[in-house]
């Protein structure tokens, strides 16, 4: 019998934090998921190792700014379903107090928020189901787990090609950063075509029923970090910001990303 006191999903149709986990390797995936993510793949079979540069552009951001930026507090937004190397994974195995808080209004992820809920004694995982738009929800939550008085990083991982207008996109990242004190920190990444055919792959996946995602360029998205402080190197694919022994070989186009500081 279902439980009324729980979200319902419809696994029939394609979603896409779903098919991504289903990329990543992850098991909160049905067979919608499953056949429209093989579909997308042997059409244009770069989109799984594009799946894993992203999942590495998060690790290794979220990695500096708790190792070399010192950062405490992060704000995830848009997190998705747990697959491995969750931010507060990477973050609390270099400082165990990190606090992190999670935002996404998929009511699948509302399911799988006792994975987000291990955490160390000396830090903090909590989870706000919102709308990423909606920014004084979103700080008005953080806050009973943030203190927000304080540096935060938000993190904002390749969810953005989701807000189909672009001003509003740009507005949501303007508006919560204008709120946070200096020293906080902005972790962001959009994916870009890689040619005509991956955009037309996208199209077609787009029509299919699935929450549609749309392609941005580096020289458009560059405007979130408006008025921040980019970190070396700047604005660059994603596996080839701060590299390491577990990068893997950068793809000849990939999705782009930064890390800026508020100043």
């Amino acid at each position: 019998m279902t439980d009324p006191s729980l979200p319902q999903i419809d696994t029939s149709i394609p979603h896409s934090a779903r098919v991504w986990n289903y990329w990543l390797g992850g098991k909160d995936n049905f067979p919608a998921d499953h056949a429209a993510g093989d579909a997308y793949a042997a059409k244009y079979p770069l989109i799984q190792t594009f799946a894993r540069e992203s999942r590495d552009f998060l690790r290794r951001t979220v990695s500096y700014l708790a190792r070399e930026a010192g950062v405490r507090q992060f704000l995830d937004l848009g997190a998705g379903l747990p697959t491995v190397d969750n931010t507060h994974e990477v973050v609390q195995r270099i400082a165990p107090d990190c606090r992190v808080v999670y935002v996404d209004h998929d009511p699948l992820v509302l399911l799988h928020v006792h994975a987000l809920g291990i955490s160390t004694a000396d830090g903090a995982v909590d989870y706000l189901e919102a709308d990423m738009r909606n920014t004084d929800l979103i700080l008005e939550g953080a806050a009973k787990t943030l203190d927000m008085t304080r540096p935060v990083a938000v993190v904002i991982s390749d969810v953005l090609g989701h807000i189909v207008d672009w001003d509003e996109a740009l507005s949501l990242v303007h508006r919560l950063m204008d709120r946070l004190p200096s020293g906080s920190y902005l972790s962001l990444s959009h994916s870009t075509a890689s040619d005509e055919e991956h955009r037309a792959v996208q199209e077609e996946y787009n029509n299919s029923g699935a929450i549609p995602y749309i392609f941005r360029e580096p020289e458009q998205t560059i405007a979130f970090f408006d008025g921040l402080e980019l970190v070396e190197p700047g604005m660059v694919s994603w596996p080839n910001w701060h590299p390491d022994a577990n990068t893997g070989r950068a793809t000849e186009r990939a999705g782009w990303g930064a890390v800026a500081r508020k100043p």
